[in-house]
Formats: C-alpha cells, structure tokens, sequence
C-alpha cells in the first residue's frame, strides 16, 4: 500500500509561517515520496466562513484519514491549538501515528500559559513534536515527560532565483505585521537617530497592521519623507522588495522562527535582528547577522550606521546569508530530516 501522510494546517493563501513551511514542504521530494495531502483547517476570511472552511477541513481529513499512515498536524497560538485538538482527537481513535508541528512565539502565551494543560496532553500524548529551534526544545522539555521526543526542525529557507540584473537600492527592509511584538516602532526611532545623516537611505515596511500609527510616528520625527509603507506584498512585489533591498531588519521580542529573516538569507540580505526564538542557535553578531537586545534602540542605530556605512561589510554578510540559506537551512536538508522521522513511525 502506497504511504499517505495528511498535513494538517492553515489554507495555501493564508498568512504566516505555517503556509510558507507547508508550501516549501510540498514543493520538496517528501512531498510526493510520503504521497502527502494537504489539510487546511483555516483560512483568512470573515468569521462565518472560517466556521465552514473548518467544517470542510475536517470533512477532508475524515474522508482521507482512513488511508493515513500517519498525520502531521501543525499548530501555533491557542486558538490554533483548540481547532487542532479536534483532528488530534479523531486520528488518535483511528490509533494513528501522530506529529505535531510547534510553531509557537511565545511560551508564556502557549506552553506556561491559559491553555497549557490542553498543550501538555497533546504534546505527551503525540508520537514526535517537532520544534523550531534549540530554545523551544528547552522550552517544551518542562511539560513532556518523554524529552527524546521533542525534535529540532528548522524552518526551510524559500528558494529564490538570484538576479544578477536587479539592482540594490538604498532602503532597509521591514517584512511583517507592523505590531508591537515586531518592534516596528523601534526601527523608526532608531531610524531617525541616523536618518539625517543618511538622507539617500530609506525605510521600507512590507506588512499591514499599525500602518497609521507608524505613519504618525515618522512624522513625529520628521523622517516621514524617508519611509515608505507598503501594506501587506506577496508574489512578484514581494520577490522584487527583497531582490532590491540592501539590508533587512527584524527588531521582534518574540519569535519560532521567523520566516522573514529566512526569507532575507534566500535574498542574501544582510540581517539585522534581535536574539529572539530560535534566531540565537545561528545568528552570530558581526558573522552572519547583526544582533542587539530587543528594544535597544541605541544598540540597533549603531548597527544601522555600521551597515548603511560599510558596503563591503554588507557584501560580506550576504555571502553569510546566502551560505546559511544553501547549507542549513536548504529544503533538501530539512526535508530528509522530515523524511527520517516519518521513517521512524511507519
């Protein structure tokens, strides 16, 4: 009998981590060795049509669950851990195997928080739970009784065809909700500290959320005429912001893994962060990314100033990234890590 995996997560054209790891997932050779099908259980649209796109979900997986060997479920937040419980519960009546896939920001809001009982069952009672990084492993080890389950599973970098025809323009890159957690406000401020003394550099937000605070903020600091606000990108807009930008930044208190800056090492951007997630496990300051504490703002200008300053310091850390993205964090390698563990179950 052919193998059948169901991979369960959120629609193809929602936002997030989870849809980025599934389609790089599906778009590797696990995908059509393990015979994987595809689950969505959510998708971005007005509460009425999640309640039914749920509905439909769980009609597909009890359809296909029959034919299963195994299921890997992908869960992040609270509310995505209840909705996953409910497929964790079915394929657990069906006595089949069962990964669960941690996609989680922050403990104190998932493992140690209001719903931590319902995340210490399901955790237990799976057969593998993939996390993110070597933080998370740390960090879900306290609510398991059985740690040599909890396995490290980096996010895949995309791939990305690198033109050589695109040229670099002087503006560093935001990608992602413009929300407190992302420290959006941070770069601006650290921003205008410099903004004066690099008035042909800009600032370039690519995501929605507090875009009208943001702008009231930049105007505040009278740097408004050197940041621009793009709203939520995708497809060819997106490739093509990463394609021309000449440093990314990414001042988050919390983070899995964020796909953002994996997204900046395809690019071979250089990478500002914070020490966040699993960031720390491969981010080394002044190697291959530039680190500073999470709202550090002082500590983030200087590192602005070195990149804006220094271009062959940023050619060296886009080899970095572009080294990280082909080695580590190459789909090849995280697909055979995958393909091991669906191995040890089936």
């Amino acid at each position: 009998m052919k193998r059948k995996v169901l991979v369960v997560g959120t629609h193809r054209n929602t936002r997030g981590g989870i849809t980025s790891v599934i389609k790089s997932h599906e778009n590797s050779q696990l995908w059509s060795d393990w015979n994987c099908k595809w689950i969505p259980t959510y998708i971005d649209r007005s509460t009425v049509f999640k309640i039914m796109y749920f509905f439909r979900g769980l009609f597909l997986f009890l359809i296909n669950l029959p034919s299963a060997n195994l299921v890997h479920i992908h869960l992040s937040e609270p509310t995505s851990a209840l909705r996953k419980s409910i497929f964790f519960r079915i394929a657990k009546m069906f006595n089949k195997k069962i990964i669960l896939h941690f996609h989680a920001f922050s403990p104190d809001s998932t493992i140690f928080g209001k719903r931590k009982e319902l995340y210490s069952k399901l955790f237990n009672s799976a057969d593998i739970v993939i996390v993110l990084s070597s933080y998370w492993k740390t960090q879900v080890d306290k609510i398991v009784s059985n740690s040599a389950k909890v396995v490290v599973v980096f996010n895949p970098c995309p791939r990305v065809k690198q033109a050589d025809n695109i040229e670099k323009q002087k503006f560093i890159l935001f990608a992602g909700t413009l929300n407190e957690r992302k420290g959006y406000s941070d770069l601006i401020k650290a921003f205008a500290l410099i903004a004066g003394k690099f008035q042909d550099w800009r600032l370039v937000f690519a995501g929605n959320g507090d875009i009208e605070a943001a702008t009231e903020l930049s105007k505040s600091l009278g740097i408004l005429n050197q940041v621009e606000f793009k709203g939520w990108v995708s497809g060819n807009e997106k490739e093509k912001l990463f394609a021309a930008a000449s440093v990314f930044c990414l001042p988050s208190y919390a983070e899995g893994f964020p796909m953002a800056v994996l997204d900046a090492w395809a690019y071979g951007l250089p990478v500002i962060a914070t020490p966040v997630g699993g960031l720390p496990d491969i981010a080394v300051h002044g190697e291959n990314a530039m680190i500073f504490k999470p709202g550090d703002i002082e500590g983030l200008k200087e590192n602005l100033e070195i990149l804006l300053s220094d271009k062959l310091f940023r050619e060296k850390l886009r080899t970095a990234s572009l080294k990280l993205s082909n080695e580590i964090f190459d789909i090849k390698v995280i697909a055979h890590q995958i393909d091991e563990l669906y191995s040890t179950l089936v």
